[in-house]
């Protein structure tokens, strides 16, 4: 987006009603806000936006929306939700182009003199309070705060792209986003030359995670369709943020490019379901520049059936089953969901996960309930688990002869998810290798008392919040303290349901491992856990 400070650049535009619309040099604050009608982002911020106009009345510091559709669509979205303040048309993008906003909803807010005060893409609570309270101060009303806490809406929401940016853009053409359909188009259809190389041909059209696939042919993905009984355009889900829409023959295909067997459509179909649903958020998990990545854990009978690695080397190249499913999943995610890196996906350093990220549990050396019947499951029932994940974090512990002295050593690791000063709004994955489970079995511990004990024994120093370090955190005002050791520590998680456990790994070695979070609860990304049923019903 264009820079702050500088002024900025004029242009007109058409209102609703027909009337031309223009940016004055100068006058009061102003808020552009630049919309798609299919963006749920958009329509996520909008009653806030509408909440702030009609907090200024008829004051010339204003909103003023500015929409990247065409006009039957735009007339659509303002009668649906109300909208009082002025809505313009950039039909062939040129404002678009002019601002540069890189995701909608795009926010500029300009000041008296026509210069950029501040810039934001995507839903944000505190962005919005703060322009908010600019403009009603311009005004000379009360600061509002538009956005709550706690009124149910996530604290941020990442945006999609702004449409002069994607390839072809045609606001007047560009269909409405139908997030409820149950029918999607069919997969297209590409005929080569002879002589080009299918697999160049992937990678070089972008149908690749910068590894070869295999060439999702006609007759392959025929086969993987014979797999699952279901209609090859029925609609599994819409995978943000391009909401894409995830058929039955779209995941087929990228599970042929993945690599799979046939047989792999029964976990994939739940899988794309429990990726989709809300609660996991993967339109953040895409977006954030943070290193989480889509981890799966797979319970139950399956694990066996299709041959899904839980023992030695549970985290590498092991198993086909493994390796092939989550790469499938992070090709339906580029492919269908268009979060692709350096673009959507802006992880500042990226994870390996994004290549493959599966493990299964190994519930033979558990022995306690393992992951799914401690969810509700039965043991005789196959469960897929999605966890907004960073990478895993090693415990090497082969001193320890007690319960305690395992756990201290994972505390210490647990302690440094996300970041060291950071508490409460993490949760975490302990993967317990069999080695370190027998002997917390021994000494008497189950998995409530585990999660209990790390949840009151894994604390940060009060004094490594002095100075700037502890001044730059926001939430520590919410921090619970406790005496840990004889010394005063802000505990880490808000509760013990925050520190997960499943038992993985090869019954040599005494390495486990700890896996962070990326933001958790309801206004980041939570657990989902979704049956394997027959044919992913």
């Amino acid at each position: 987006m264009l820079e702050i400070g500088r002024q900025a650049p004029y242009f007109s535009l058409p209102a609703l009603d027909g009337s031309p619309w223009q940016l004055a040099a100068a006058g009061m604050p102003l808020l552009l806000v630049f919309l798609e009608t299919d963006c749920p982002t958009c329509r996520l911020a909008l009653p806030y936006l509408q909440k702030l106009s009609s907090h200024l009345g008829g004051h010339p510091a204003r909103v003023v929306g500015i929409s990247q559709d065409a006009e039957a669509a735009t007339r659509e979205l303002v009668a649906q939700m109300s909208l009082e303040f002025p809505i313009l048309l950039d039909l062939d993008l040129a404002v678009s182009r002019l601002y540069d906003p890189v995701a909608v909803p795009g926010f500029v807010l300009l000041d008296r003199e026509g210069r950029i005060d501040l810039a934001d893409i995507g839903f944000d609570k505190a962005a919005l309070n703060a322009m908010a309270a600019r403009l009603s101060r311009a005004a000379g009303v009360e600061p509002i705060e538009i956005a709550r806490a706690y009124d149910g809406a996530p604290q941020t929401k990442p945006g999609c792209a702004s449409r002069h940016l994607e390839s072809e853009s045609d606001p007047e053409s560009a269909p409405a986003l139908d997030l409820y359909s149950t029918r999607g188009p069919r997969a297209s259809r590409v005929a080569l030359d002879e002589g080009v190389d299918p697999y160049e041909y992937c990678l070089e059209s972008g149908f690749a995670d910068a590894l070869p696939v295999v060439p999702p042919t006609i007759e392959r993905v025929a086969r993987m369709l014979a797999a699952a009984p279901l209609a090859a355009d029925e609609v599994v889900g819409s995978v943000p943020p391009n909401y894409g829409k995830a058929t039955v023959e779209k995941i087929a295909a990228n599970a042929v490019m993945a690599g799979c067997l046939p047989e792999m459509m029964r976990v994939l179909i739940p899988l794309v379901r429990a990726v989709c649903d809300e609660r996991f958020n993967i339109h953040g998990i895409q977006a954030t520049t943070h290193f989480a990545a889509p981890m799966i854990i797979i319970n139950g009978p399956i694990r066996h059936e299709l041959g899904f690695a839980s023992g030695g080397n549970v985290f590498s190249n092991v198993a086909r089953a493994n390796s092939t499913l989550g790469r499938a999943l992070q090709l339906i995610l580029t492919n269908l969901g268009g979060a692709r890196p350096g673009e959507i996906d802006m992880s500042t350093l990226g994870n390996p996960g994004k290549f493959s990220y599966c493990i299964a549990e190994n519930e033979e050396e558990n022995p306690w309930e393992p992951l799914h019947v401690e969810l509700g499951f039965t043991p005789a029932q196959s469960t897929l688990t999605v966890f907004a994940a960073e990478p895993p974090r090693g415990v090497s512990e082969h001193n320890a002869r007690t319960g305690i002295g395992v756990l201290k050593a994972i505390s210490r690791c647990v302690s440094t998810v996300w970041s060291y000063r950071m508490c409460i709004g993490v949760e975490a994955i302990v993967v317990l290798c069999p080695e370190h489970v027998k002997t917390l079995d021994r000494g008497g511990f189950n998995k409530q008392s585990v999660r209990d004990w790390l949840f009151h024994n894994t604390g940060i120093p009060v004094r490594e919040y002095a100075g700037d370090a502890g001044e730059g955190t926001q939430y520590v005002k919410l921090y619970r303290q406790a005496v840990i050791d004889g010394e005063e520590c802000y505990l880490k998680f808000q509760d013990p349901s925050a520190i997960k456990m499943v038992v993985a790994g090869g019954t040599a070695g005494k390495f486990s491992a700890v896996i962070g979070s990326w933001a958790s609860g309801p206004r980041g990304s939570q657990m989902v856990t979704y049956p394997i049923l027959d044919f992913g019903f």
